[in-house]
């Protein structure tokens, strides 16, 4: 008999001011977020999100297959796991009734920030996500990046 291993933290992990590092993947690794205009919608969606859950967005990486976010509390009354559950019902939901031949893979992965954790590396190593893919020789080139709370260039 197997027994599947929770890799879930206890939800408080992810409430007030934290920082976390997430990846959400469509479903069989099937390519999905090629266009702008898909892109755009889901931005907008993540935007309400952030917004509502009190929420900072350092960095967003729409990869073809997946998405990368870099997102931190702004206080004490803050849920990134709320957060990133919404949005994922919500886009999930839009694809349902626009796009039914996609979905989200279940669950995503996280990497919660220890307080010693250096905020630029993990923002450059999500940004860098297309140059090791071989997609782009600079993540400048990448054209589905970016930031909803600063310009990128003041954050690098």
């Amino acid at each position: 008999m197997v027994i599947e291993r929770k890799h879930r933290l206890p939800r408080e992990f992810y409430k007030g001011k934290v920082r976390c590092t997430f990846t959400l993947c469509i479903k069989d690794r099937v390519e999905f977020f090629i266009e702008e205009r898909i892109i755009n919608i889901f931005n907008e969606m993540l935007s309400n999100e952030v917004k509502d859950g009190l929420v900072i967005n350092w960095v967003y990486m729409y990869m073809p297959d997946h998405l990368h976010l870099v997102l931190e509390g702004k206080s004490e009354e803050s849920d990134l796991w709320k957060v990133i559950v919404s949005f994922k019902q919500k886009t999930g939901y839009w694809l349902s009734k626009n796009m039914n031949e996609y979905k989200w893979q279940k669950g995503f992965y996280d990497h919660i920030h220890r307080k010693e954790e250096d905020l630029k590396k993990h923002i450059s190593y999500v940004l860098n996500n297309p140059v090791r893919k071989g997609i782009v020789a600079n993540w400048n080139d990448y054209k589905f990046k970016g930031s909803l709370n600063f310009e990128l260039n003041e954050i690098v």
